[in-house]
């Protein structure tokens, strides 16, 4: 899979602590900034890659996000408000179209030929798993690498989207540490693994079109402690997971009599250091279980990530694979690091 040629819509941000050739180059690819249950009719501001963008809806329900700075004073339009279908700015009472081309400027309400200076700078909005998914150099969605988490509107899956987590660290390690089955043991055992089973079977990882795919087999039970006895006993777990790079994968899990769990990590890099996670998942059994039971399990386990991710260093994940060790176990990691610094980015990077 190679990187999509740069198209230069407008420059990094004044600040921005990426590589200029590495913002350039993730600038291209697409990303979920939001949960589509969190978008209302006041203006929000959602980070990508440092660019504040507003997110809003208007009267008719259609979801739109747009650069967060008025073009006449740059005023961010998230101080504004939505009236019908148009997006009104605080300062001088701009209203923008769903086209993000200004339609009134109420000092001179006689003007019906306004320049086009006064327009927005627009970012397309996908809808998928529950989540409102842009690019911001990206504009054919048929070119992008969306993971395919196919039971999400499946009837016989419930389909499951928790809380987004803040995370201060960088997005290439959150994604590393999710597909890294060696740390199980130590990282998780307080919620389902198991200190004294640390051995990690030896597995597959095989480049695909999209990124990579592993299967991994082990004894380790994916039940929280608390219900490992529903495991039948010698029952062997197996886990498959599908990255696409950047920075999203899906986790397969199979559970007993049939049982099959989908958890996918979707990074939104909102900076350097800084990512927001969102994590939609499904599942073909216990259907009518408690969501809060679900939250709080899904909260528990990435909060154990989350300290392990905020503490390392470097911040950045080293794609240089001389720059640090490695054993059998990592060979997924590995192949994560080969396959982004193909890409052109930075051997010491990434967000």
């Amino acid at each position: 899979m190679n990187a999509i040629p740069v198209l230069n819509l407008f420059s990094q941000p004044h600040g921005s602590n990426f590589d200029p050739t590495d913002w350039n180059i993730l600038a291209q690819h697409w990303y979920p900034v939001a949960r589509i249950q969190d978008v209302t009719d006041k203006p929000q501001q959602v980070i990508l890659l440092d660019v504040k963008m507003a997110l809003y809806k208007t009267e008719s329900g259609s979801i739109h996000l747009v650069r967060d700075i008025c073009p006449h004073r740059g005023v961010p339009l998230t101080k504004g408000w939505v009236k019908g279908e148009d997006l009104v700015c605080p300062y001088h009472g701009l209203h923008y179209n769903t086209d993000g081309k200004c339609v009134k400027i109420p000092a001179q309400p006689e003007l019906t030929q306004i320049s086009d200076r006064f327009s927005l700078t627009k970012f397309p909005v996908v809808l998928r798993y529950g989540l409102i998914w842009t690019s911001l150099f990206g504009r054919n969605e048929t070119d992008a690498n969306f993971p395919n988490l196919d039971t999400w509107d499946h009837g016989e899956h419930q389909a499951i989207l928790p809380p987004y987590v803040d995370i201060g660290g960088s997005s290439g390690r959150q994604l590393e540490g999710f597909i890294d089955v060696a740390h199980f043991a130590w990282v998780h055992s307080a919620s389902f693994a198991d200190a004294d089973n640390p051995v990690v079977q030896k597995y597959s990882t095989v480049r695909t079109d999209y990124g990579l795919h592993t299967e991994y087999v082990s004894d380790v039970s994916n039940y929280p402690h608390g219900m490992q006895h529903l495991a039948p006993e010698g029952f062997l777990w197996k886990r498959v997971f599908d990255v696409y790079p950047p920075f999203s994968a899906i986790l397969t899990i199979y559970f007993p009599e049939n049982g099959v769990l989908k958890i996918l990590n979707a990074c939104c890099p909102v900076s350097h250091n800084k990512t927001r996670l969102f994590v939609p998942l499904t599942r073909n059994f216990d259907t009518t279980g408690d969501l809060e039971a679900v939250y709080a399990f899904n909260a528990q386990i990435f909060a154990e990530d989350q300290d392990m991710v905020e503490s390392q260093k470097p911040e950045e994940l080293p794609l240089d694979i001389g720059m640090e060790a490695h054993f059998e176990a990592d060979r997924s990691s590995t192949t994560y690091r080969r396959i982004l610094a193909e890409w052109g980015l930075s051997k010491r990077y990434i967000v």
